[in-house]
């Protein structure tokens, strides 16, 4: 990971930043039951028929507020001090959030460190360019957490609150989290392939893998502009700026400069495996939307990101979002929400760990 990154925290946004952070977190009112006068045999049928997941139903905007109240406080402290002393942290830790999320279910199971019984997720191949940035800074928060309110607050939970605020601080849109997540009691490498887009895919493939965890299209879109921030390796595009067809060794599609820009940066991509590029080039450390400003103009770094404004199921969104930023901060607000809770686990199927990178107990 580079970190000649320029903060985005000025003064106005620190201002904002300090104010979202303070605002109630008060869950939406209960669900109010029919009256006693309705049918018995009526209400039970419509009972049944309500989508109900025992998980979600556990968590709560407030789950903290007696057991550990100054837990959101403690993670906003930490990622403070974080972000301003590594600017590529922001970055690095929704890229984390995004690949725990995708695989097993936001339950922390990226954190686990293989040993000689199991290779865990965060040593399969797609894994291994991780920021350590992200690990870090939730497990300088766990650390912290535990001897406030030892045993209480899971990693999953520390992880997508401080991905939240992260994004906030750097410019990004604050969205409330529902809190009570478990950590996962499963890591393993062998799970990750498939349940994760690669930059070569092909659009209908990603839509597809999306799909498959309950996202559609615009929503796919709104979280794939999380790129506004950020950097990929070289390797990732190269085959862009080297090797593209037989007639044309660069991709005629991107920008000319920025092609020799990047054909300068990555030149010893094939010795220096983490040599990268900034995904916005204009704005690399503030969440804006200029990464969808920058995909007509021929600046998308991936395959994936050009093919955002080419196919025509994307291309809508991706000029929405070019457009409006106000728009895309509420689809992409919404998007984060719905993916923090996806494939959660209760204290049925998982645990609050005393260390983020491993399991209460030996797994074999």
């Amino acid at each position: 990971m580079v970190s000649c990154w320029h903060s985005a925290f000025h003064s106005r946004e620190a201002k904002d930043l300090r104010g979202n952070f303070e605002k109630e977190r008060n869950p939406p009112s209960s669900f109010s039951p029919p009256s006693m006068a309705f049918p018995l045999r009526v209400l039970l049928l419509l009972f049944l028929s309500i989508p109900f997941s025992e998980s979600k139903s556990n968590l709560s905007f407030d789950y903290y507020k007696r057991s550990c109240p100054n837990f959101e406080k403690i993670v906003r402290e930490t990622i403070t001090t974080k972000q301003m002393s590594n600017p590529a942290t922001a970055a690095g830790t929704l890229r984390l959030f995004f690949h725990d999320c995708m695989v097993e279910g936001c339950d922390a199971s990226v954190f686990i460190a293989s040993n000689s019984f199991n290779t865990a997720e965060r040593d399969a191949d797609v894994n291994l360019s991780l920021s350590g940035d992200g690990y870090e800074v939730v497990v300088r928060a766990k650390t912290t957490l535990e001897l406030t309110c030892p045993k209480v607050v899971s990693c999953a939970d520390i992880l997508a609150v401080a991905t939240r605020d992260l994004v906030t601080m750097v410019g990004g849109p604050y969205y409330k989290i529902r809190l009570g997540r478990k950590d996962g009691l499963v890591s393993k490498a062998s799970r990750v392939e498939g349940n994760l887009p690669r930059s070569n895919m092909s659009m209908t493939h990603v839509i597809n893998l999306f799909a498959s965890k309950g996202f559609n299209v615009q929503e796919m879109v709104a979280l794939t502009g999380g790129h506004t921030i950020g950097f990929s390796h070289c390797i990732e595009f190269s085959d862009r700026l080297y090797s593209y067809s037989k007639k044309h060794a660069t991709d005629p599609e991107l920008n000319s400069k920025f092609a020799a820009g990047l054909r300068n940066i990555c030149a010893n991509h094939t010795i220096d495996k983490t040599m990268s590029a900034f995904n916005d080039v204009f704005t690399p450390g503030k969440f804006d939307n200029m990464y969808f400003k920058n995909l007509p103009r021929g600046l998308g770094l991936l395959a994936y990101d050009h093919a955002l404004v080419k196919d025509p199921r994307t291309k809508p969104f991706v000029e929405l979002y070019a457009t409006n930023q106000t728009v895309f901060f509420q689809d992409f607000s919404r998007a984060m929400q719905k993916l923090s809770i996806h494939g959660i686990k209760t204290a049925k199927n998982g645990e609050v760990r005393n260390r983020c990178d491993q399991f209460n107990s030996i797994q074999t």
